[in-house]
């Protein structure tokens, strides 16, 4: 079975990251959840990097705000593939270093990077990731996408009342 681990750098940044974790639960697939901070912890960063996908960790979302430096660290270690969730924390400047910082990678080390706060659409890629081998998660994929169009539909037509 398919495991993605979510990081983040501080424990500030898990009502974000909550979100990536509730959306990979309603499709049941299986969560690693760890703060690793890249400037106070860097050897756990280290260790975790290079060792994830040997414990069966498919794909990584990290988030973290301000200098963000945590996706493109763990990016520039592990073979996995790394989403990036830009955090708005309370030291940063609006959220623009955090994103910039985990957008703008240099070439050969990649980072899917999602919207400020964006934990649930990271989720959601982790997932279609994964579901890109395994049916199973891509007949939920599938039901979730369709159930977004039911109640897009569903408001539409009670605003016509």
């Amino acid at each position: 079975m398919s495991k993605v681990a979510i990081i983040m750098g501080s424990k500030s940044d898990l009502p974000v990251m909550q979100e990536a974790i509730d959306i990979l639960n309603s499709f049941d697939i299986q969560t690693e959840v760890d703060i690793v901070s890249a400037h106070r912890t860097p050897e756990k960063l280290y260790d975790f990097s290079k060792n994830a996908h040997h414990r069966g960790i498919s794909v990584i979302i990290a988030g973290a705000g301000g200098a963000a430096h945590l996706p493109g660290m763990v990016a520039s270690m592990s073979p996995l593939p790394v989403i990036g969730v830009p955090v708005k924390s309370s030291n940063s400047i609006d959220g623009w270093d955090s994103v910039l910082s985990i957008l703008q990678m240099p070439g050969g080390v990649p980072v899917a990077t999602v919207a400020l706060n964006g934990a649930k659409n990271a989720g959601i890629l982790a997932a279609q990731i994964i579901g890109s081998h395994d049916k199973c998660v891509l007949d939920k994929i599938v039901f979730y996408k369709e159930s977004l169009k039911e109640a897009v539909n569903k408001s539409s037509d009670e605003m016509k009342k």
